[in-house]
């Protein structure tokens, strides 16, 4: 069989989209292949973001499947990775990792990583192959909102002036940068405010910026309909980094209420004990356990000071 890949095409991106639905949805065994992850949706933003990262597999002509890598600096991943099932076991995927690694080491990226099925030797064993290793356990975790006080006010991004948004932008970075240097999440919040995903709640303290978290929410997002999705949050480490932890969760929760919506989703990997307590503490509850596999074979910002939320898939 002879694969080609190459960038993913914007007419390519429902086709692209199906065939995410209908691999995942088959591999875990739904009725309905196709409805797997109902309204939300990655393909079509993720591709608007970056579509020189987009990568699409291609035989005689026909979109077999697509894989897309997402840039954080110092700190890169790659998904949904996906091939149509009548590809399976026929070495597309791996031809799809190729061209995700091909990347991280043009752009020097010193850290890389991917969140897959805790379960599956089979993924394991492929992305082994690039120099992926198995590190700690990461829990999609969900928890009913209830009507909360009403968000506050300074502490949306979108209702921020310009200089204001330039001035958060840099505290931003400062935060991740403290956290794991050269980590940038300001593609994120650029993306989800142009492109209307949803906001980013902003956490102050008496002089400066103590924690962030850039969230999608409805349908057609990460999120889907009645869902915020936290895409990565964070607080300072340090003393008082479990309380301002608490404080972040509680601008998520006031943010999910307020777009009057009843679900809040985030991830946190388990290597972050206290975080994940915290979060267990509060009525959150797993609803997916995927493994997290790093490039090299270091913890990066997955250690038990670090305070934040995100989710590679």
């Amino acid at each position: 069989m002879n694969v080609s890949i190459r960038l993913l095409q914007e007419n390519e991106l429902a086709a692209a989209d199906h065939i995410f639905r209908l691999a995942f949805g088959t591999l875990l065994g739904l009725p309905e292949p196709t409805e797997f992850y109902g309204d939300a949706a990655y393909i079509h933003h993720r591709w608007k973001t970056d579509p020189d990262r987009a990568f699409a597999a291609e035989v005689d002509g026909k979109l077999i499947g697509s894989n897309l890598v997402v840039n954080w600096g110092s700190f890169g991943y790659f998904g949904p990775l996906s091939v149509h099932p009548d590809f399976w076991n026929q070495g597309v995927g791996q031809r799809l990792v190729e061209a995700a690694t091909t990347c991280f080491d043009q752009w020097n990226t010193p850290m890389t990583g991917l969140f897959t099925f805790a379960q599956s030797p089979k993924h394991h064993v492929l992305y082994q192959k690039f120099g992926f290793r198995l590190r700690f356990l990461t829990a999609i975790l969900a928890k009913q909102v209830q009507q909360l006080q009403p968000i506050p006010q300074g502490t949306r991004y979108s209702q921020m002036s310009e200089d204001e948004r330039i001035q958060s932008l840099k505290a931003i970075d400062q935060l991740t940068n403290s956290i794991y240097e050269g980590l940038d999440l300001s593609r994120e919040v650029l993306t989800v405010q142009a492109q209307g995903l949803g906001d980013t709640v902003l956490l102050w303290d008496d002089t400066s910026l103590a924690g962030f978290a850039v969230c999608h929410y409805g349908a057609g997002t990460e999120a889907g309909s009645n869902t915020c999705f936290v895409r990565f949050g964070a607080v300072y480490s340090g003393n008082n980094a479990g309380q301002g932890f608490e404080q972040l969760l509680d601008l998520c929760e006031a943010l999910t209420a307020a777009q009057k919506m009843s679900r809040l989703i985030a991830g946190v990997n388990t290597s972050r004990d206290e975080a994940y307590r915290r979060m267990l503490a509060r009525g959150f509850r797993s609803e997916i356990i995927g493994v997290a596999m790093h490039r090299p074979n270091e913890p990066g910002f997955n250690r038990p000071d670090v305070f934040a939320l995100d989710d590679w898939r």
